[in-house]
């Protein structure tokens, strides 16, 4: 088995000799900047990180020296690099859109870290912008590529469950209440709030699974308005902030397919509850946390047999920069991408539709429709993400 992997892992890589690499360049060298370096260096064959940004450039110089990558810079050093095609931007989420444009400015491909925007004006400047110079917008979460939610796409596509009709999503977390984290204030604002932070696993899944969604209603509230900091252990004890985003959402989602989902997110209560399940007419389906690339994926059928199934695809790791490889594929074939901004385009309006809708007491209509993403295809060669 070893030696046929070894095998396996030789042949991709001469194909990828073959195959010009793309060259990537990062901007934002915070935390969740080392697992897409781990596997822009290390797990996607085709990527060459050749570049890393910061505000702070002693943070860009130590990420380049733990993965090895040639240049640490500030953002328009990167930007004036001719040889970097791709842009990923890993930067606080209010500064998003205005990256995301310079990044389209300087000529290059974007990636962005959701959430895409925080208006449906905002997300449009980033996609016409590119139309108008002819490149490419990626979004985070990629996580529906992985070897969960391709599974649980497989069996829903060959009919495991029978037509599906209904799907439920929950996710209850705690937040940075206890005052610890530096920053823990974020955390109680818009951008770190459960709708924009966490729903998008849950939204992304929900599309990819089901289609595009046709319209929305939801409920958004808060426990408190407030909050003093308790512990006597954190820095900012004693000290009182504003929750300045509503910390717990109710929303009901009607597909153009005819399914529905309900979806409840939340950080006022305390460890991490995710669940996501497909209800079909011959089967129920429980999906693996939309947050992670693994999990088990049972079936319930109707004769009340349950059964665990197997992986039909790879990338069960933790596999985030799989969206930026996908993409790189796409640029070279011609094909469409998979975590487009079309798609992050139609989430952010499921998003703020929801939050609308609870404070207009009405339904809302999308505005921006998608593609339902392909699926990968069964059978990819170790890292290959094209054919």
């Amino acid at each position: 088995m070893e030696s046929m992997l070894h095998i396996m892992r030789q042949v991709m890589l001469r194909k990828v000799s073959v195959m010009q690499k793309t060259k990537i360049g990062i901007i934002g060298c915070g935390a969740i900047s080392s697992i897409y370096l781990e596997n822009c260096t290390k797990t996607f064959a085709i990527l060459e990180v050749a570049a890393v940004a910061d505000l702070n450039l002693e943070m860009a110089r130590k990420r380049a020296e733990e993965y090895g990558i040639p240049k640490a810079c500030s953002a328009s050093e990167l930007l004036a690099d001719p040889e970097i095609e791709i842009v990923i931007n890993l930067t606080s989420p209010h500064v998003h859109t205005e990256v995301n444009l310079q990044i389209l400015n300087a000529g290059k491909h974007v990636y962005s870290e959701k959430p895409f925007a925080f208006t449906r004006e905002d997300a449009d400047k980033v996609l016409n912008l590119a139309k108008e110079r002819g490149l490419r917008v990626g979004i985070a979460p990629d996580t529906f590529l992985g070897g969960g939610l391709q599974t649980a796409r497989k069996l829903i596509d060959d009919g495991w469950i029978g037509k599906p009709y209904m799907a439920s999503g929950l996710i209850l977390m705690g937040n940075a209440w206890d005052g610890m984290h530096p920053n823990f204030h974020h955390y109680l604002q818009t951008g770190w709030d459960p709708i924009f932070d966490m729903a998008p696993y849950y939204l992304t899944a929900f599309v990819h699974l089901l289609g595009p969604v046709r319209r929305v209603s939801g409920s958004a509230g808060s426990v408190h308005s407030e909050y003093t900091v308790g512990n006597p252990q954190s820095p900012r004890y004693g000290e009182t902030v504003p929750v300045g985003a509503p910390m717990h959402v109710s929303a009901t989602l009607d597909f153009e397919n005819g399914a529905m989902a309900s979806l409840q997110v939340a950080k006022e209560s305390f460890g991490y509850t995710p669940r996501l399940e497909i209800y079909g007419t011959e089967g129920i389906l429980h999906v693996n946390d939309p947050n992670m690339f693994d999990g088990a994926i049972t079936l319930q059928q109707r004769n009340g047999t349950v059964k665990e199934f197997p992986y039909s695809h790879g990338f069960s790791q933790n596999s985030r920069g799989i969206g930026v490889a996908d993409m790189a594929y796409a640029i070279r074939s011609g094909r469409a991408h998979r975590a487009s901004g079309e798609l992050s385009r139609h989430v952010l309006d499921v998003t703020i539709g929801i939050l609308e809708s609870s404070k207009t007491d009405k339904h809302v209509y999308m505005t921006a429709g998608c593609e339902r993403p392909a699926p990968l295809p069964l059978g990819l060669i170790y890292n290959q993400l094209d054919q």
